[in-house]
């Protein structure tokens, strides 16, 4: 049975506006864009810029800007790939990696705060509905 229209909206909205206030908690100085790649480099890196712009769905002037800014900021530096000294990579540095683990518990302190203001009964419901949200982000479902 498909979900109601309505309720997709809902849903959907919910979903960003949570997102958008899970964004607003920290003020590190970085940009949700900068941020995005930032936490790729550190996830998956080292990376080529064209490995991050495809990533990131961004082209690559775009995701060169961006990792100017970050290495400006000193939060990813440049290596040469050993099998190709012409190709750079990019990888996080240890300061980004401390901010980063910075911003996630920062985050997540909110985000467990406002969930202690939930009744334990709707707390387990939406705890019970995450292994169907996580399914929603599984790039393998249809």
């Amino acid at each position: 049975m498909a979900a109601a229209e309505d309720d997709v909206s809902r849903l959907r909205m919910i979903l960003l506006r949570l997102a958008r206030r899970l964004r607003q908690q920290v003020n590190s100085g970085i940009t949700p864009s900068q941020l995005s790649a930032l936490v790729t480099i550190a996830k998956r890196g080292p990376l080529t810029l064209g490995e991050l712009a495809a990533i990131e769905n961004v082209q690559p002037p775009t995701i060169s800007r961006i990792v100017g800014a970050l290495e400006g900021e000193g939060w990813v530096e440049r290596t040469s790939n050993e099998r190709d000294r012409r190709i750079s990579l990019v990888r996080a540095t240890p300061a980004a990696r401390r901010e980063l683990e910075q911003i996630r518990e920062e985050r997540n302190t909110w985000l467990a705060n406002r969930l202690a203001t939930l009744s334990t009964g709707d707390r387990n419901h939406l705890l019970a509905a995450l292994p169907a949200l996580e399914q929603l982000l599984d790039e393998e479902t249809p």
